[in-house]
């Protein structure tokens, strides 16, 4: 099942700018595409006709129970999945913060349906948070830690999600050697509340990322997450120089 970009086309004239990936890239960013996305999640009407998509409502099904990622970064996900990756090289999807996997469980439903043999590495301890720093992360370790790994594996063995991978570990530990056998990544979504896991993960996984592909952080515009918001600052923004493709519903970053 291939996506149909004409389809995506007719939708975003009515509500949104002009998108397509076709716009030259301004420092390190499509803004159109940016545009597309997130004025559209945001002022126009995309909600509504995303909640339509049968697509989106079985991979959703899966997620149910599983995630606390809120629908709008749900829905930017699922959007940039669905019609903008043909747009960029091939590659692979790395999650780092997990939690249940619901998340995981809706991208890797979609892919597989949109783009056959493609992978999802879903990274977490699965037994709650690290520990963290007192002076920037508003959690403390151990936070969601009520998490039944085993039953997740079986249910996505059960419901014949078989492009997941769900690694138990620090990301320290496991990373490394997970995205070495993986290889090239198109969508790195890091999900992560602290600094320290975002600072590890995105300066881990900018190494495997194919030109244009997408680093999507979850929480580092979350009140509650500055930890994460700091990382993104000094790493991706000031030491990389990149620019934000978008910071509605989540901050979105393309790699150069």
């Amino acid at each position: 099942m291939k996506p149909d970009l004409r389809e995506v086309e007719m939708v975003f004239k009515l509500f949104v700018p002009d998108f397509g990936g076709s716009y030259a890239t301004r420092k390190s960013r499509n803004v159109r595409d940016g545009y597309a996305r997130g004025w559209g999640l945001q002022c126009g009407k995309l909600r509504d006709v995303i909640r339509e998509d049968g697509l989106y409502q079985e991979a959703c099904g899966l997620a149910m129970g599983r995630t606390v990622v809120s629908e709008d970064n749900r829905m930017n996900i699922y959007l940039i999945l669905k019609y903008f990756l043909p747009y960029i090289p091939y590659g692979h999807i790395v999650e780092f913060g997990s939690y249940k996997g619901g998340n995981a469980l809706f991208m890797a439903y979609v892919v597989n349906r949109l783009y056959p043999g493609r992978k999802v590495l879903a990274l977490d301890t699965f037994s709650g948070m690290p520990e963290t720093e007192s002076a920037i992360d508003a959690h403390i370790a151990g936070d969601f830690q009520d998490v039944d790994l085993l039953e997740l594996r079986e249910f996505a063995e059960r419901e014949g999600v078989r492009n997941v991978e769900f690694i138990k570990g620090l990301f320290q530990q496991t990373g490394a050697s997970a995205l070495a056998k993986l290889g090239s990544i198109v969508l790195a979504h890091i999900d992560c509340d602290i600094y320290s896991a975002v600072a590890f993960s995105y300066d881990l996984v900018r190494n495997y990322m194919v030109p244009g592909g997408y680093v999507v952080f979850d929480d580092a515009t979350t009140s509650s997450c500055l930890g994460a918001t700091e990382a993104v600052e000094e790493l991706v923004i000031r030491s990389d120089g990149l620019h934000s493709e978008q910071i509605f519903p989540q901050f979105v970053f393309r790699s150069p």
